[in-house]
C-alpha cells in the first residue's frame, strides 16, 4: 500500500514538473559585443520581458551581432535579436559573401528601431582627413561578417577602396579596436553603431581623434536603399566640434516563425510601451518611434507584431 501511495505521489510530482516546464516561455535576447549598443538595450529588453511576459525565462546572449544573430534565429536558438537592415536583406536572399550560405526563410520582423551611423574615427596625427587618405593606413573594420564589417565593405567600395588598399586590416569588435587605437597599433576604426556608443566615447576621451566624413555622393554610390545620408551632430563625442556627414542604416529587431503569436505580440508591446526605460539604457533608443516601426522592413512581419501594430493603428 505504501509503495502504491509513493508511486502515485511520484507520478503527481512528475506531472506537475512537466506541466511547469511546458508552461515556461523561453526568451533568448541576441545582442552584440558588450561595448556596443545592442548589448545594453538587450539587457533592458530582457528585464522588461522577464517582468511582462507570463512565466518567462529570459536570458541575454552577447554575440558577434547581425549575421550571427540571424543565423541563430534561423536555427531557433534565440527568440529575438538585433540586426542591421542590409544584413537582414542579405540573409533573406542568402548572400554567401555576407555570411549566409542559404536564404534564411524562417526570419520574421518585429520592428524597425533606431539607425546605425557609420562612424570612421582616426588618430589625429595619422593625417586622415578624407576617405582618400585611408590608403596605406591600418584599420579595424569590425568582427568578420558582422553588420559593421558588411557596412565597411559597402562604404569603402563606394569610395573606390578595397581592403587591399590598406597596409593592415583587423577584424575586431568595437572595444578591441579601440584598445588597438589607444596603443597606436592601428590608425583608424570604422564602427557602425548608434550615436554615443561607449567604445568611441572611451576613445575620444583617451586620445585625440578626428571623424572622417562620408559625403552624400559616396552614400548614393552604395546603391542600396538601406543606406541613407546622415549627420553625426557636433559634440556627440569629446573634441568633435563640427557636424560630420556620414551614412546611416536602420537597425531591426527580428524573430522567427516558430515563436508564437502571443509571445511575439508581448515582445513587441514590451518595446513600445517601455521606450523611456529603453532610452535610459542607451541614448540611441530615444530614436525609436512607433510610427516608424514597420517602415523599410526587408522581410515579412511576424503575425504577433502585426497584431500589436493594428491595435495601435500603425497598420490599417
Amino acid at each position: 500500500m505504501k509503495s502504491i501511495v509513493r508511486n502515485c505521489l511520484l507520478g503527481a510530482l512528475i506531472t506537475v514538473a512537466t506541466q511547469t516546464a511546458s508552461a515556461a516561455t523561453f526568451v533568448n535576447v541576441l545582442t552584440g559585443g558588450t561595448s556596443g549598443v545592442y548589448y545594453p538595450l538587450g539587457v533592458t529588453l530582457s528585464q522588461i520581458y522577464g517582468e511582462k511576459i507570463p512565466d518567462a525565462k529570459v536570458q541575454v546572449q552577447s554575440t558577434k551581432a547581425s549575421a550571427e544573430n540571424l543565423n541563430l534565429l534561423q536555427s531557433g536558438r534565440g527568440e529575438i535579436g538585433f540586426a542591421l537592415a542590409d544584413s537582414v536583406s542579405d540573409a533573406w536572399k542568402g548572400d554567401a559573401d555576407a555570411g549566409f550560405s542559404k536564404p534564411l526563410d524562417r526570419l520574421r520582423a518585429v520592428a524597425s528601431v533606431y539607425p546605425n551611423y557609420i562612424q570612421i574615427v582616426a588618430l589625429s596625427d595619422a593625417n586622415i582627413k578624407t576617405l582618400a587618405d585611408l590608403k596605406g593606413k591600418r584599420i579595424s573594420v569590425g568582427a568578420p561578417r558582422s553588420g559593421t564589417e558588411i557596412n565597411a565593405r559597402a562604404i569603402l567600395k563606394a569610395a573606390g577602396l578595397s581592403y587591399s588598399d590598406f597596409s593592415k586590416v583587423e577584424y575586431l569588435p568595437f572595444g578591441e579596436s579601440v584598445e588597438l587605437m589607444k596603443n597606436r597599433q592601428i590608425d583608424v576604426t570604422l564602427q557602425s553603431s548608434g550615436l554615443g556608443v561607449a567604445a568611441l566615447r572611451d576613445l575620444s576621451t583617451a586620445v585625440k581623434v578626428n571623424f572622417v566624413a562620408i559625403p552624400a555622393d559616396v552614400v548614393a554610390k552604395v546603391g542600396d536603399a538601406a543606406y541613407g545620408a546622415a549627420v553625426i551632430p557636433a559634440s556627440t563625442y569629446d573634441g568633435q566640434s563640427v557636424d560630420v556627414p556620414t551614412a546611416a542604416i536602420n537597425n531591426l529587431l527580428v524573430t522567427h516563425e516558430k515563436v508564437s503569436t502571443e509571445v511575439a505580440y508581448e515582445m513587441t508591446r514590451g518595446i513600445f510601451e517601455n521606450l523611456e526605460r529603453l532610452g535610459t539604457s542607451h541614448a540611441a533608443a530615444r530614436q525609436i518611434k512607433l510610427e516608424n516601426a514597420v517602415k523599410g522592413l526587408p522581410i515579412p512581419l511576424h503575425p504577433g507584431a502585426e497584431k500589436y501594430y493594428r491595435e495601435k493603428g500603425v497598420i490599417k
